[in-house]
């Protein structure tokens, strides 16, 4: 029977789960790692295969639970298993490593019982397997659970941190502006002095930490940004409708407006040759002429 293989046989298979673990990087196996693991569990299933031997169904499913899991009712091996995943997480290991722990067992077993031409059953088999993918499940789950509770919990205490520098920074800044403000009300003086200077500095610190949190913020909502067009593809300025815009010139006192190309006489008349003539009129002639 299984039941008296794995009694006969338990620190063997101990020992065999032991090196197992040590041929993967980086594990070794612990005294704290094989406390609510491997022993308990080899000591559970040999309790589970003497109660369905005997036909005490309700006492096997009470050390082992049911098949597929009862989250209402939980059994002795899953309250170990729990604490087996609590205690690898608190060691530093992965999920993967959970389940291997077991995998391992399962394997120590099965390569024992061909070394001894030990005979079992297949309601012995199935129990094995039962009770394995009972107590993988529980201990995955507990895993789970802590890890995602530890990561929420450091990323709170991330967050706070940023959040108590950003108070901080903004209530220096602005007890700084509160008292440049109170001198420049009390003492009257100009806002574009040292006081003033003072004043425009905090404003501008404080607004380089507000832009600065928008930005997190924005990168924390948006992690892609969204790719920029290129220089080719930007739309072309429209052209102004009237090319020869006029301008005007002032004259002694009155203005004219002149196109920017001039006629042949006109640019005569501008000459030095002519002298200036429509640059300045003569005093024989009126403004009303022109």
């Amino acid at each position: 029977m299984m039941y008296s293989f794995l009694a006969n046989n338990r620190d063997e298979l101990i020992e065999r789960c032991k090196a197992k673990v040590a041929l993967r990087p980086t594990r070794a196996a612990t005294l704290e790692q094989l406390k609510n693991g491997v022993p308990i569990f080899l000591e559970q299933l040999e309790r589970t295969l003497r109660a369905e031997e005997g036909g005490e169904d309700l006492e096997s499913a009470k050390i082992s639970g049911h098949s597929g899991g009862d989250a209402s009712a939980q059994s002795e091996m899953g309250v170990s298993a729990i604490a087996h995943g609590k205690a690898l997480l608190e060691l530093g290991f992965t999920i993967d490593q959970v389940v291997h722990d077991y995998g391992d067992l399962c394997q120590a077993i099965t390569d024992l019982a061909v070394e001894r031409d030990a005979p079992f059953g297949v309601q012995e088999f199935r129990t094995l397997n039962r009770c394995l993918d009972n107590a993988i499940a529980e201990a995955v789950t507990e895993f789970s659970a802590l890890r995602d509770a530890s990561l929420a919990r450091r990323q709170a205490e991330a967050f706070n941190e940023r959040l108590g520098f950003l108070v901080h920074e903004l209530r220096n800044s602005l007890l700084t502006a509160s008292l440049a403000v109170a001198a420049l009300q009390q003492s009257q003086l100009p806002i574009s002095g040292a006081t003033g200077g003072v004043l425009k500095r905090s404003i501008q610190e404080m607004k380089q930490l507000i832009s600065a949190a928008l930005d997190e913020v924005r990168v924390g909502g948006h992690p892609a940004a969204a790719p920029s067009r290129s220089r080719a593809s930007w739309p072309r300025p429209l052209k102004p409708r009237n090319s020869t815009r006029k301008r005007r010139r002032r004259v002694s006192g009155w203005s004219r407006w002149t196109p920017r190309s001039r006629s042949p006489a006109a640019a005569r008349c501008c000459s030095p040759r002519w002298g200036t003539c429509c640059r300045t009129p003569s005093s024989s002639r009126s403004p009303a002429r022109w």
